[in-house]
């Protein structure tokens, strides 16, 4: 009796720690995949400075990095991620954490920057800044909100 109750004892551990076993394997591999997918997707497209790229269903696309002052600088780009000339567009934004937002303006830049919107005063502290910015392409067009997270890192 004893026998029997011990090769059952076993049969049912090996049942069901067998698919633990194996489980544990996928789940890393998995994981792994899962990881690289989060990362690829979290930071996007790179810019040609290296900036975040913010692809617009409006038809736009921009690209946002961060200065030492940690001001925001944007750059609109052509199809082949080159810059365009600023004319007539305008952006305001909302940097940071809900509960603590931080407002900000953009200005064109002088001499070389002539090209690039700049805000006017830095990104709160972190290293992943939540922002959302409103961008009018002309004085009298429909204003578009784009969200996202640029990662300084």
């Amino acid at each position: 009796m004893k026998t029997k109750l011990k090769l059952t004892t076993t049969l049912l551990l090996a049942l069901f720690a067998s698919p633990l076993a194996f489980a544990e394997k996928d789940h890393d591999h998995d994981h792994e995949k899962h990881e690289e997918h989060e990362e690829h997707e979290e930071h996007g497209k790179k810019g040609p400075n290296g900036g975040h790229v913010v692809e617009s269903k409006a038809g736009f696309t921009l690209e946002v990095t961060v200065d030492k002052d940690r001001k925001a600088r944007i750059i609109f780009l052509d199809k082949e991620m080159k810059p365009v000339a600023l004319e007539a567009q305008s952006i305001t934004g909302i940097a940071g954490e809900r509960s603590a937002p931080t407002k900000l303006a953009f200005a064109k830049g002088a001499d070389k920057d002539a090209n690039v919107l700049i805000s006017d005063a830095a990104l709160p502290a972190g290293a992943h800044v939540p922002m959302v910015l409103t961008i009018k392409t002309t004085p009298d067009g429909k204003a578009v909100t784009e969200r996202f997270e640029i990662h300084l890192h």
